[in-house]
């Protein structure tokens, strides 16, 4: 079989002993075990444990004594939330045990992030020349922190202000609220999820900044474009109507955007740099 490149060690001034196609399957085999390995074992970890994270952290934003609504009520009486008229319910023989299995398995892949990160980095980390390996440098901190900030941010800000709204939204007084125990978390899972994600703008912008796809001057000319997406964005995040919560998920969004900027620049400064060297 053909021998190739990818995943070498591309240093510069040396030529290693290339891998077979079938040797870098195997080696990506094993990053993807260990990996998912890690994800299983926080999941178990999580599943040995599932009452105190139940109580303590799922049920958590459906109480009025969650950290958010007191920091609320500290700020402005408006803003207070007493009371949050909604009750869970089971209606399936194993709903609960699936959600103790679902739980168990989010929470594994939320804490077993960096280190799945980490491996699959390590994979294509010698596939890249020297500059390209100095200039992803910290690569994975900066992903995890990114990752971890959004996480946090989805939980104490987006997803309670979307608990409280659609807990206390009624078309009438007659009807009671009552949702089922896998509708609240999914709700939940996918505020916090969909907001950790959202949080990597700054790391896709680094590296199509490097592909040459996006240009800080691109992105300056379309901040007013992105702004309005970003209200609309925190609109949706917020189903609530209240001016205040969506200015609250907007401006964190504002910000990763104008760090985006910031971090399209560095790398067009470096590009210059590199081909005035060059010249």
């Amino acid at each position: 079989m053909d021998q190739i490149g990818i995943g070498e060690d591309k240093e510069a001034g040396s030529a290693p002993d290339e891998m077979t196609f079938l040797d870098h399957l195997e080696q990506l085999r094993w990053h993807l075990i260990r990996a998912v390995g890690s994800i299983f074992l926080f999941a178990i970890i999580a599943f040995a444990n599932k009452e105190f994270i139940w109580t303590s952290v799922i049920m958590a934003p459906s109480r009025s004594n969650f950290w958010t609504y007191r920091m609320m009520c500290r700020i402005s009486d408006q803003l207070c939330i007493k009371k949050l008229d909604f009750k869970l319910i089971s209606i399936e023989m194993a709903s609960q045990f699936t959600m103790a299995l679902t739980t168990s398995l989010l929470i594994g892949v939320m804490f077993a992030f960096p280190y799945a990160f980490w491996e699959i980095w390590r994979f294509i980390k010698p596939g890249l020349y020297p500059r390209e390996r100095k200039a992803s440098s910290g690569a994975v901190f900066f992903v995890t922190f990114l990752f971890l900030l959004g996480v946090f941010f989805g939980y104490y800000i987006v997803s309670p202000l979307a608990i409280n709204f659609l807990a206390n939204f009624k078309l009438d007084e007659a009807i009671e609220n009552q949702f089922t125990v896998s509708s609240y978390l999914s709700t939940l899972a996918m505020l916090t999820l969909a907001c950790g994600i959202t949080f990597q703008l700054p790391v896709v912008a680094f590296f199509l900044s490097k592909a040459g796809i996006v240009t800080p001057a691109f992105m300056r000319e379309y901040r007013r474009h992105a702004f309005v997406v970003i209200l609309v964005l925190a609109a949706v995040i917020t189903p609530s109507p209240d001016i205040y919560s969506q200015l609250l998920v907007s401006f964190p969004l504002f910000l990763l955007y104008e760090v985006s900027i910031w971090v399209s620049a560095a790398v067009a400064r470096q590009r210059m740099k590199e081909l005035e060297s060059e010249g």
